[in-house]
């Protein structure tokens, strides 16, 4: 059984930056996408960036050129740097890992809180 844990967030001021983390334990095989996603309060989880199998990195609009996605396979961790960020970034962050085909599997982790103050 896979597990993924954010790590991170918190309480920052507008223009500031954080990194959170996820760290997976167990084996992740032949994933189709891995990404973060973020849910507002009384809104939908929406995507925030992503990695696809076949080599694509794309991101929300909202979000271009402030935030980055990245992944250490050797740590089994993903990463999403923000940067510049505003108070409608604020949210609880997750991550995620999926498979759209057999063995099909769709992990999420716990969540992170990342908190904009204006």
């Amino acid at each position: 059984q896979v597990q993924l844990v954010e790590s991170g967030g918190g309480l920052v001021q507008a223009g500031g930056s954080l990194r959170l983390s996820c760290a997976a334990s167990g084996s992740i095989f032949s994933w189709n996408s891995m990404g973060w996603y973020r849910q507002a309060p009384g809104k939908q989880r929406e995507l925030v960036a992503i990695f696809t199998s076949g080599g694509n990195t794309n991101y929300a609009d909202a979000v271009k050129g402030r935030f980055t996605i990245s992944r250490d396979s050797a740590k089994n961790t993903m990463y999403l740097q923000m940067n510049s960020l505003k108070p409608e970034d604020t949210a609880v962050y997750y991550c995620n890992v999926q498979r759209i085909l057999y063995p099909r599997y769709d992990y999420w982790g716990q969540g992170t809180q990342v908190t904009v103050s204006s």
